[in-house]
């Protein structure tokens, strides 16, 4: 089953509450996300430590197969 971007963000803001978060449907098919998290807590941390951050938020549905792709972006605010 496909997720929604609501859950992926909801995934995401679980971990990371005061983040501006945007998912994007990269294909339009459900299955291929795209998500930019911009978060005060990535500063100073490298861009590797930020995803792996991230894909920590996500890895049980990750792990579960029912998120397919997400590919990110990450970075503190401006």
């Amino acid at each position: 089953m496909a997720m929604q971007a609501q859950d992926i963000e909801a995934l995401i803001r679980a971990s990371f509450p005061a983040a501006k978060i945007t998912i994007t449907d990269l294909a339009g098919d459900g299955n291929h996300w795209a998500a930019e998290v911009v978060d005060e807590s990535f500063r100073g941390q490298s861009r590797v430590q930020q995803q792996r951050a991230v894909n920590a938020a996500v890895k049980s549905e990750i792990d579960s197969g029912r998120l397919h792709a997400l590919a990110l972006t990450t970075k503190a605010p401006d």
